[in-house]
């Protein structure tokens, strides 16, 4: 493991070596000199020869210039600390406030949810009655519900399948601290729009709502279902980072949320090995990876005795075989053309296995479904994507991120500024081309959720995922 630093190369300087990363692995020779671990420089020049080439790439941003102004920096994670006193979830209500407060509960089918979830009518009643103690709890318990899923998001994480993000808006905005500002302030609905994730899709999302007729049941509550995912994640998600929408296939590098390039993913076959949804952070960048061959290959399918036993077609295949004393047969797939991690992997630490890598199968990229892989999430044009992280996360120079990528040789880069990467699942969303679109369910993951729409709010619930960790064992090989 290696460590590169240098400085961050300019927007026009990215540009060039983004389009060179691009040419190399879509069939093209890159000739550069050969780096070692520790960045010590060999004698002569490296040549990689490169796969055939890919399918035709994805949308491109139409901006030239965009590397130039999206990005300055790189974003700094948040951290919360320091132990603040408990603000109490009760507390003194005028009668104006709770004017105030049941005109935001009757309006808040704009936002998704329910009136009816939030104890109206009895919340009237104790308003006509004027200032009292219970004025006080009931207008502090309904505002507590609204802060918890406008925050939170209102699907109870029973219906939230293959779902472990860990969403830190509880932390960074409690519920008593909400309600004191509410108060304190007397803008009730101004204090709980601040909730509202800060993501242009979930605003697009909103406006779609607003123009779709109540006759339109069904479409009406596929909007709410994905509204109500985007509450899920962090309010907001940074200034830079990864998104992928499984169902779409798609993955975007954004910055400002504003997307800068697109890349075709390959993801996760239905059933047990369907891609999870998670919030991670990339630490580091592999260029030509190897890969360690899961047992359920080595053992199961007899990969490992095979090769101990013809060490000419484990050779050939770029396969490194040992067997340790107890009879343990490890099985390790070298760098090259042909590995099945292709050029690059992103480093993103995370119980289930799942990272974004690149494939020698880049022919798949071609199909309309492209839930083809056991987990990990496979993305066309990898090299260049590698290749602009580690420069932007500060990692490798210009001049160095190209020697690495030919070199032919494993090398880790570990990312000075690292970068947000969210896995997420949404089957109404804005697509890559800027327009409002749904997509195919291929998961089955829109049944609870809207199932969970229809049902009584639940409370007291869980922040916790409820669902079985699934640790990958990706078989990498041509799907």
């Amino acid at each position: 493991m290696i460590r590169f630093s240098g400085r961050l190369a300019g927007g026009a300087a990215i540009a060039a070596l983004v389009a060179t990363a691009a040419m190399a692995q879509e069939g093209g020779a890159l000739k550069g000199p050969g780096v070692i671990p520790g960045g010590q420089q060999t004698g002569g020049p490296v040549t990689v020869q490169i796969p055939a080439p890919a399918p035709t790439p994805s949308p491109k941003p139409k901006s030239s210039d965009a590397f130039t102004q999206a990005f300055p920096t790189v974003s700094e994670p948040v951290v919360q600390g320091g132990d603040k006193p408990v603000v109490p979830l009760v507390q003194n209500w005028t009668v104006a406030n709770a004017a105030k407060l049941v005109a935001v509960i009757e309006g808040i089918g704009a936002e998704g949810l329910d009136p009816k979830d939030y104890d109206l009518a009895p919340l009237k009643v104790a308003l006509a009655s004027g200032p009292s103690k219970e004025l006080n709890e009931l207008a502090s318990q309904s505002f507590i519900w609204l802060v918890e899923d406008l925050r939170d998001g209102r699907t109870p994480m029973e219906a939230r399948e293959q779902w472990f993000v860990v969403d830190p808006d509880r932390d960074a905005h409690p519920s008593g601290e909400v309600l004191a500002e509410a108060l304190r302030t007397g803008d009730i609905a101004g204090t709980l729009a601040k909730l509202n994730p800060t993501h242009p899709d979930y605003a697009k999302l909103k406006a779609e709502l607003a123009a779709t007729p109540a006759s339109n049941a069904a479409k009406r509550k596929l909007i709410r279902a994905n509204m109500d995912r985007w509450r899920w994640l962090a309010r907001d998600l940074g200034s830079q980072y990864l998104i992928t929408n499984v169902p779409e296939f798609q993955l975007r590098l954004t910055v400002k949320n504003r997307i800068i390039s697109t890349y075709r993913t390959i993801v996760g076959k239905p059933g047990r090995t369907a891609t999870p949804q998670l919030a991670e952070m990339v630490e580091g960048v592999v260029f030509n990876p190897t890969w360690t061959v899961p047992q359920s290959i080595v053992k199961g399918e007899g990969l490992g005795a095979r090769a101990l036993a013809n060490p000419v077609w484990a050779k050939r295949n770029g396969y490194v075989a040992t067997k340790g004393a107890n009879g343990y047969i490890t099985v390790v797939q070298q760098p090259g053309p042909g590995n099945s991690l292709g050029q690059m992997k992103l480093e993103m630490p995370n119980p289930h296995a799942i990272f974004f890598h690149d494939t020698p199968s880049r022919h798949l990229f071609a199909n309309a479904d492209r839930a083809l892989s056991h987990g990990c999430v496979r993305t066309e044009r990898a090299l260049e994507l590698a290749m602009t992280m580690a420069i932007l996360g500060k990692g490798a120079t210009k001049e160095e991120a190209v020697a690495i990528s030919t070199s032919g040789k494993y090398t880790k880069v570990m990312l000075e500024k690292q970068w947000a990467a969210y896995i997420t699942y949404f089957t109404m969303a804005t697509d890559i081309n800027g327009e409002m679109a749904t997509f195919k369910d291929i998961y089955g993951r829109d049944a609870p959720v809207l199932a969970s729409l229809d049902k009584p709010r639940v409370r007291n619930r869980s922040i916790l995922p409820t669902d079985e960790v699934i640790v990958i064992e990706d078989d990498l090989r041509d799907s």
